[in-house]
């Protein structure tokens, strides 16, 4: 039986750019949080994400071929970590750290494979008992989305002002803004209209699914992809600090060997949202 969860409505501001990378809207935004403590001054901020549907993958001429085709996916209700899992968080969880490249106890633990990033949550669902595991492919870009149909949930373009990578590539009419070259402290960037933060950039995310080369015969339930003959790659999202902006795109995916980790790549996890008002 999950633990009991105390619920907060928190309040945020969230942005909307345009193709010159200049903000457009600033507009409020809340949505219900629980607090896992981990650890006397760690906690983890786990956020509702609503149910719906949405057109999963690029639309025609924004992507590559194993963003195709676009199909609808509904999506239930849950809960989703507001930023990449720190180091301190994992330290809380796991006790030792993995040998992150970035050391920092607010940057983003890093080095991990998929496999790890599962232990981390069954070891998380066993402290919590509450049921952790990585999102779905379809969970992480409905939230990665945000209800937008834009490549970036803030809009047509981004900028190292809202996310970290290759500021030095451009992807619209943006100007040429900053290479962090490293991993940034999680949190440090705009939420997006459901207070999630470091979905562009930063770090890939393991997703649960087993990479496909399509989504032709995906599921359309919002679960993960479980079988398919490539079990020993996962998928990865969001693109990461040593990536340009095109792969940071809401639809971007990577196919990653499920047993390596290295700097480029991190996680968030997810779970049922308890009961209450929402």
């Amino acid at each position: 039986m999950s633990a009991a969860a105390s619920l907060q409505l928190i309040e945020y501001e969230y942005v909307t750019v345009d193709a010159f990378g200049v903000v457009q809207a600033r507009q409020c935004g809340r949505t219900w949080q629980f607090l896992e403590l981990l650890a006397p001054g760690v906690f983890l901020e786990m956020l509702y994400i609503p149910g719906g549907t949405f057109m999963m993958g690029a639309p025609d001429g924004e992507g590559y071929d194993d963003e195709l085709p676009q199909h609808p996916v509904s999506i239930a209700p849950f809960a989703m970590s507001k930023t990449l899992l720190s180091q301190a968080q994992w330290q809380a969880v796991m006790t030792t750290l993995p040998p992150c490249r970035f050391a920092g106890a607010t940057h983003p633990v890093e080095n991990v494979n998929w496999y790890e990033a599962m232990a981390f949550c069954a070891q998380l669902s066993q402290q919590t008992g509450r049921p952790y595991t990585l999102p779905s492919e379809a969970q992480w870009e409905y939230a990665c989305r945000a209800q937008t149909t834009t490549p970036f949930h803030t809009g047509e373009t981004i900028t190292s002002d809202l996310a970290n990578y290759k500021g030095e590539f451009t992807f619209f009419h943006e100007p040429q803004s900053r290479n962090y070259g490293k991993t940034t402290p999680v949190g440090q960037f705009p939420v997006n209209h459901f207070g999630l933060t470091d979905m562009h950039g930063n770090l890939w995310e393991w997703c649960a699914d087993v990479w496909h080369n399509s989504y032709h015969h995906a599921p359309s339930d919002g679960v993960a992809w479980s079988k398919g003959r490539m079990s020993a790659h996962r998928v990865g999202r969001g693109g990461s600090w040593h990536d340009i902006p095109n792969t940071c795109r809401s639809a971007a995916r990577l196919k990653l060997k499920a047993n390596e980790g290295d700097e480029t790549i991190g996680f968030r996890v997810v779970t049922v949202f308890p009961d209450g008002p929402h």
